[in-house]
C-alpha cells in the first residue's frame, strides 16, 4: 500500500512527518477545529483520479467555519486547489482518503476566534473487512449530540467525542459499530456514519431535524435511490423499526456504502446484505470511480 509523505501546511508543502501544532494551541487544547473528509478515486480503466463532490464538501466546511466564528479562514479556492495538488504530489496507486482542516493554531482561549490555519494530507485508508459481508451494530446507550449543544450538523472536531465513546462501547460489547438515538429516543445515526433501512419496500431514513450530519454521501444515497426508481422518506424512525427493516445500512465517505447485518443482535432480514443495498452499493462505486457517465459534476479530476 502507498504511503503519504507529502502534507500541506498553510499553503506550503512539506514531508508529511514534519507538520507540527504547539500542544497548547487552541486546537489541541479545546479541540477548536474544523474538517472535511473526502476521497479521491482511481478510475480502473486509465488510472486517472478524481475527488468526489469536492465543491460540496468544502461548501459544508465554510458553513461549519462560520458556525465556529473563525476570523479569516482560508477561501474554497484556496483550499480547492490545495485539495487536487496534495493528492497529485503524493502519487498514490490506489483510492486516497483525503482530509481537510481547519483549527486555531495559536495559544488563546475559548473565545479565541483566530488565527485560522489549515492543512490538507491525503493517506491511505482501507475498506472495512466487512465492506462485502456486512456489519453487526449495537444501538449505544451514548445519546447523539443535539443541535442546541454541539451542532452535529457541522464537522467540529470535538463533535467526534461522542461517536468514540459509542464505537468504544459498541466494540467493548462485540459489535462492529454503533448506532445513536436522538434526545427524544428516535434514530439518529451511526458513530460516523448515516443510517438507512428498507421498509415494506420503501427506504428510509432519519430526516434533517434528527441531529445528523447534512451528509454529502448521504445526498448521494438519495439522490441514486430516486434515480433507480425507489421511493424514499426522509422521517422520525423509531429503534424498533431497525429489528423489522428488510434492509439497513450506512453510508458515509469512510464507510463508504456498507450493510447493516445485525441490530442489537437480532438479523436484519435473512442476516446478509439485501438486493437493494447491494443495488446502491453498485451504483455508488460506479458514480465515484467515473465507470458510469452519470453525474460528472461530482467527480474533480487530479490532473
Amino acid at each position: 500500500m502507498w504511503q503519504a509523505h507529502t502534507i500541506i501546511h498553510n499553503g506550503q508543502a512539506m514531508p508529511f512527518a514534519e507538520a507540527r501544532l504547539h500542544p497548547l494551541s487552541v486546537a489541541v487544547a479545546y479541540g477548536v477545529a474544523v474538517f472535511e473528509g473526502l476521497r479521491a478515486y482511481r478510475n480502473p480503466a486509465d488510472g486517472s483520479f478524481s475527488v468526489f463532490r469536492l465543491d460540496e464538501h468544502l461548501a459544508r466546511l465554510q458553513q461549519g467555519m462560520k458556525v465556529m466564528r473563525f476570523d479569516a479562514p482560508p477561501t474554497t479556492p484556496v483550499l480547492h486547489a490545495a485539495v487536487r495538488e496534495v493528492v497529485r504530489l503524493n502519487a498514490p496507486d490506489e483510492d486516497a482518503y483525503i482530509r481537510v482542516q481547519t483549527q486555531l493554531e495559536a495559544l488563546g482561549t475559548l473565545a479565541s476566534t483566530g488565527p485560522v490555519g489549515w492543512i490538507a494530507a491525503a493517506l491511505p485508508r482501507e475498506r472495512s473487512a466487512k465492506f462485502a459481508s456486512g456489519l453487526a451494530a449495537g444501538v449505544s446507550s451514548w445519546t447523539r449530540i443535539a443541535d442546541n449543544a454541539m451542532p452535529p450538523r457541522i464537522k467540529a472536531s470535538a463533535n467526534y467525542h461522542a461517536s468514540r465513546l459509542a464505537n468504544l462501547q459498541a466494540k467493548a460489547d462485540g459489535y462492529d459499530t454503533a448506532l445513536l438515538l436522538t434526545a427524544r429516543g428516535k434514530v439518529s445515526e451511526a458513530a460516523s456514519a448515516c443510517v438507512f433501512l428498507l421498509r415494506d419496500g420503501v427506504l428510509v431514513t432519519p430526516g434533517k431535524t434528527s441531529d445528523i450530519l447534512e451528509s454529502v454521501t448521504r445526498d448521494t444515497v438519495l439522490v441514486l435511490a430516486a434515480e433507480a426508481g425507489l421511493v424514499v422518506e426522509q422521517r422520525d424512525v423509531d429503534r424498533t423499526e431497525l429489528y423489522v427493516a428488510e434492509e439497513v445500512f450506512v453510508c458515509g465517505t469512510g464507510q463508504e456504502l456498507v450493510a447493516i447485518t445485525s441490530v442489537d443482535r437480532l438479523p436484519v432480514g435473512d442476516g446478509r446484505p439485501g438486493p437493494v443495498t447491494r443495488q446502491l452499493q453498485a451504483a455508488y462505486e460506479a458514480v465515484v470511480r467515473g465507470t458510469t457517465t452519470a453525474h460528472p459534476e461530482w467527480r474533480t479530476p487530479v490532473r
